[in-house]
C-alpha cells in the first residue's frame, strides 16, 4: 500500500506564458502549492509565488502512481495472501460473513461448477437479483473463471429481460428467488415455457434461443432449472485445477463485465468493461478517499447490478482490502443505519435520494454513526442542504461527491475529503487519474477556459464499447478513443467540473439514467396516443421525475391513470412517469423542430414546480 496519496499534478495542453517557466509542450500545475512547475521540478520544493494561467479547456490529471496490469482473479489471489483471515463482507440481513480465504474457496468452487456445466471462458453469464450473497459470489466466480458477467436490473419487465439476453447471447442465468411484485422465474418462464419440459442445462427456447441453462438461488426447484447450490456442488478437482490454471491465460484486457444502459433510441446498450477498467478505476477512487491509509468498511446500501455498488462499491474488497458491508437485498434506510451502526462502519454509499432518506431515518430514531467520516454521493446532482446535513447529522464530514458514467467504468470526475460544502453541492469535483477531459463546442473545438460545451473523456476508464453494437459505439467514442458524454460542462480555474445541461435529453431520477425515447417509444403505440413528448421535471427527494407529455387522436378520451397502468405493464417501475399532462400542442421551432427544453418549462409552470425551492 502507498504511504501517501500522490501529489495532485494536472497537465494543461493550452496556455499563457507564466512568469519563470516556458514549456511549448505544457507545464504542470500543483495545486497543493498553487505553483506553476515544469515537468524537471515537479518533484522539488519552490519559492515561487507565480499563479498559474491557462485558456484553454482541457485537462490531463497526471499522477505518480501506476495503473495496475492484473486481473480481477490474480488481484483476488493478491489479497487473499495479504489477508486471509480478515473479513472481506457482511450481508447485514442475511447475517452471512466471509473472510477473504473462505470467500475464494467458495468463489473458485462455484467457478469449477460453472465450468462442469459448460459455460466457459467467454460466455456470458446473467446475473438478475438483488443484493444478495450468490450476487457477490456469482459475480467473482464469473471473473476468476474468464466468464463476461452480466448485470441485469432486477427490475426489468419481460421484454426488457428478452432484448437484454438475446442482445448479449447469454449461455446461462442466474436468478433470484421473487421480490414484491417481481417474479423471477415466472419472466424467464414467460419468455422460454419450454422449461416445463426441458432438461435442466439444455434449454431450446425459441424466443431466447441462446440460453442454455437456468440457475435458481434459494431451495425451491422449479422445472427446466438447477439449484444454485446444485451448481456449487457439480464442481469436480479437476475442474477446480482448471481454474487455478486459467489465471495465467486470462488477460486484463479482455471483457469481464456488461452493464446495460439505457439507449437514445429506446433500447438499452451493454458496455463492456475490461479488467484493467474496473480495478484502476476501483483503485484511485479508493486513493482518493485514502482508503489505503486506514482500515476501511464500506457501507453499501446502492444495487449490486449497477457500476456503482459493483465496482466502486465491492470491488474495493479487492483494491484497498476494505470490508463491504450490505445492508439489505434492496435499499431500506433503517437497515442502512443500523449496519452503519452495527458493523462500524467508516464509510457509506448512495445517491442523494438514499441519503435524504437516510436523513430523515436520523431525525426519527437515534443511530451511533461516530464510526463514519467518508463516503461518496453520486448519480445526481445534491441540494446542499441536504449535503449539509450528511456532513453534519450523518457524521461525514469528508464525504465526496463522483460523477461519471457506466461507459467510463464509472467515475471520471471526483471531490476532494477537504472541499466545501458548496463544491461538492455546486461541481462534480476533479479529473480523475489518469485521464484527460475537454470540453468542445459543437465542431469539437476546444472551447476557452469557463464557457459551456460538451463533455468528453478519455483514458483507462473508457469501456471496451458497447456489445456487439460498432454503430452506437463510433456514436460515442470517436476514433482517437474521446468518449462523449453528452454533459453539457465548464471547467473552473481550479479544474473542476460543472454540469449546466445535457446535451442528450436524459433524466436522471434517483440516481438511475433513463431515456425519454424508450417510454416515448411505448406511448407511441397506445392506441389513443398521437404524439408524445418525455421531460425530466425537478424534484426535491428524487432529484428529477418523469413527465409525459401527450397529445391524443381527435376524438379520444384518455385518462392519465390509464396511460400510467399501460406503462407499468411494460416497463420498469423506475421508469414510470409520474405526471401525464394533455396537450393540443408543442412549442416548435421556425423550422418545424419540438423545442423540447420548453415543453420542461410548460411542464414546470403547470404542475407548479418551482427549483428555486428546493
Amino acid at each position: 500500500m502507498l504511504s501517501m496519496l500522490p501529489s495532485r499534478t494536472i497537465f494543461y495542453r493550452s496556455y499563457r506564458k507564466v512568469k519563470g517557466f516556458s514549456n511549448k509542450k505544457g507545464l504542470l500545475y500543483n495545486h497543493q502549492n498553487g505553483l506553476a512547475l515544469t515537468a524537471a521540478n515537479i518533484n522539488r520544493s519552490s519559492s515561487s509565488t507565480s499563479q498559474h494561467q491557462w485558456t484553454q479547456s482541457y485537462i490531463h490529471e497526471a499522477s505518480s502512481v501506476k495503473l495496475k496490469g492484473i486481473t480481477v482473479g490474480k488481484l483476488f489471489q493478491e489479497q487473499v495472501e495479504k489477508t486471509p483471515d480478515k473479513e472481506a463482507f457482511i450481508f447485514y440481513t442475511e447475517k452471512i460473513r466471509k473472510t477473504f480465504s473462505q470467500f475464494l474457496e467458495e468463489c473458485d468452487q462455484l467457478a469449477a461448477g460453472f465450468y462442469c456445466l459448460g459455460v466457459q471462458r467467454g460466455d456470458r453469464l446473467g446475473i438478475w437479483g438483488p443484493n444478495t450473497y450468490e450476487w457477490l459470489l456469482t459475480k467473482f466466480a464469473a471473473f476468476r473463471s474468464g466468464i463476461i458477467l452480466v448485470n441485469i436490473n432486477p427490475a426489468y419487465k419481460k421484454n426488457e429481460l428478452e432484448y437484454a439476453i438475446n442482445k448479449v447471447e447469454l449461455k446461462a442465468i442466474v436468478i433470484a428467488e421473487s421480490l414484491p411484485k417481481q417474479d423471477f422465474y415466472d419472466h424467464i418462464f414467460q419468455l422460454a415455457p419450454e422449461l416445463e419440459t426441458a432438461t435442466p442445462g439444455d434449454l431450446n427456447a425459441k424466443n431466447v434461443p441462446s440460453l442454455k441453462t437456468v440457475i435458481l438461488m434459494g431451495e425451491t426447484r422449479k422445472p427446466g432449472t438447477f439449484l444454485f447450490n446444485d451448481v456449487v456442488q457439480a464442481g469436480t478437482t479437476k475442474a477446480r485445477q482448471y481454474i487455478l490454471d486459467i489465471q495465467n491465460k486470462i488477460q486484463f484486457d479482455d471483457p469481464v463485465n456488461i452493464q446495460f444502459t439505457s439507449g437514445t433510441t429506446g433500447s438499452s446498450k451493454g458496455a463492456t468493461l475490461s479488467h484493467y477498467n474496473i480495478i484502476n478505476n476501483s483503485y484511485f477512487v479508493g486513493l482518493r478517499l485514502a482508503y489505503d491509509k486506514t482500515e476501511t468498511r464500506i457501507c453499501t446500501p446502492v444495487p449490486l447490478y449497477h457500476a456503482f455498488g459493483s465496482i466502486i462499491g465491492s470491488l474495493m474488497m479487492l483494491t484497498h482490502g476494505s470490508t463491504c458491508v450490505f445492508p439489505s437485498k434492496m435499499f431500506n434506510a433503517r437497515t442502512a443505519l443500523k449496519a452503519v451502526e452495527a458493523e462500524k462502519c467508516t464509510s457509506l454509499y448512495g445517491v442523494p435520494t438514499m441519503f435524504i432518506d437516510m436523513l430523515n431515518e436520523a431525525d426519527n430514531n437515534q443511530y451511533d454513526l461516530t464510526s463514519l467520516h467518508t463516503g461518496i454521493m453520486g448519480g445526481s446532482p445534491c441540494p446542499v442542504v441536504t449535503m449539509t446535513n450528511v456532513v453534519t447529522k450523518l457524521h461525514m464530514p469528508k464525504v465526496v461527491v463522483c460523477y461519471g458514467s457506466t461507459e467510463t467504468s464509472p467515475v471520471t470526475f471526483q471531490g476532494r475529503m477537504d472541499d466545501s460544502v458548496e463544491t461538492r453541492c455546486t461541481t462534480i469535483g476533479q479529473t480523475s487519474c489518469h485521464n484527460e477531459v475537454k470540453v468542445v463546442n459543437e465542431n469539437g473545438e476546444i472551447v476557452p477556459l469557463g464557457e459551456p460545451g460538451e463533455l468528453l473523456t478519455r483514458g483507462y476508464t473508457t469501456m471496451l464499447g458497447y456489445w456487439n453494437d460498432p454503430q452506437r459505439t463510433a456514436e460515442v467514442i470517436s476514433s482517437d478513443r474521446w468518449y462523449r458524454t453528452g454533459d453539457m460542462a465548464v471547467l473552473d480555474e481550479q479544474g473542476y467540473g460543472r454540469i449546466i445541461g445535457r446535451y442528450k435529453d436524459m433524466i436522471i431520477r434517483g440516481g438511475e439514467n433513463i431515456y425519454p425515447t424508450e417510454i416515448e417509444n411505448l406511448l407511441y403505440k397506445h392506441p389513443k396516443v398521437r404524439d408524445i413528448q418525455v421531460v425530466g421535471v425537478p424534484d426535491e427527494r428524487m432529484g428529477e421525475e418523469i413527465c409525459a407529455c401527450v397529445q391524443l387522436h381527435d376524438g379520444m378520451e384518455c385518462s392519465e391513470q390509464e396511460l400510467k397502468d399501460y406503462c407499468l405493464q411494460n416497463l420498469s417501475k423506475y421508469k414510470q412517469p409520474r405526471y401525464v399532462l394533455f396537450m393540443d400542442s408543442y412549442p416548435l421551432t421556425a423550422t418545424g423542430k419540438i423545442q423540447k427544453y420548453k415543453i420542461r418549462e410548460m411542464a414546470k409552470f403547470i404542475l407548479k414546480l418551482d427549483t428555486d425551492t428546493f
